[in-house]
């Protein structure tokens, strides 16, 4: 077997119209298709980053509660690749986000720091070189 990418990362929200409207208008993501699946009372929302499909947001009747915090099993974060982290973090704390400070990762001396999804979930922005 040989993996080729990722297809997309899915996303159970507890609030579908405020969680749509942070990963569209705070990220800047865009709609690919939204479905609502009555049999299910769900909303199916796919996103794309720089036209390619990366999440799926669900909204299902009363999700659950999942602990991201302290470093429990499972997925840890999403993390996003920016050309220019002070620039990202000022626009998302303009639109009312908090971040964490950035800091450096010490293996590889990229800048990174932290912020929440609407439900709580992990994301990071991590500097990188702008593509040409």
């Amino acid at each position: 077997m040989r993996l080729q990418s990722v297809h997309h990362i899915a996303i159970i929200c507890a609030d579908y119209t405020r969680s749509k409207t942070f990963y569209t208008d705070v990220l800047g993501l865009q709609v690919i298709r939204e479905v609502y699946r009555e049999e299910r009372d769900s909303w199916k929302l796919d996103l794309a980053l720089d036209g390619q499909y990366i999440i799926e947001l669900f909204s299902f009747p009363d999700p659950p509660a999942r602990v991201s915090r302290p470093e429990a099993a499972g997925l840890r974060h999403l993390a996003f690749a920016v050309a220019d982290i002070d620039s990202a973090v000022a626009t998302l704390q303009q639109k009312g986000v908090t971040t964490e400070p950035i800091r450096i990762d010490p293996h590889t001396q990229q800048r990174f720091t932290f912020f929440a999804d609407p439900d709580g979930l992990p994301l990071e922005l991590y500097e990188v070189e702008s593509r040409p």
